[in-house]
């Protein structure tokens, strides 16, 4: 069975750092693009940044280029999220997606159909 396993959230306050971690079991990861989203209350699920099957392109919504880093590590099946400089906005719950892309990434909510259970990451003072 296809699962995404986020982990890596947590209390942090701004301009501190945290890395995320999304691990896959029961497929491998190679064929597949990932993205990293994130869902405030009260607003919609957004696409923060994504990565192409080989980890050669990503991608990044405006709002975290510069202070975000995903990467990944095929041979351990898992993508990270690297967290940087946060801001209060940054408070979310993160969850990561799969989706079977040969070419590119995206960060669109649509475009992905296997979804992790989410982590929370407060920033906060």
């Amino acid at each position: 069975q296809l699962q995404l396993v986020e982990s890596g959230g947590g209390l942090v306050q701004p301009g501190g750092s945290l890395r995320l971690s999304c691990a896959a079991s029961g497929f491998t990861l190679d064929y597949y693009s990932i993205g990293w989203f994130r869902q405030a209350p009260g607003k919609e699920r957004e696409g923060v940044a994504c990565i192409n099957r080989r980890g050669a392109l990503t991608n990044y919504a405006d709002s975290v280029k510069g202070r975000f880093t995903i990467s990944r590590d095929n041979a351990k099946n898992t993508v990270f999220l690297q967290m940087n400089s946060l801001k209060l906005e940054d408070s979310a719950v993160y969850y990561c997606a799969a989706v079977r892309m040969y070419f590119g990434c995206s960060r669109r909510v649509d475009e992905y159909d296997n979804w992790g259970q989410g982590t929370q990451v407060t920033v906060s003072s």
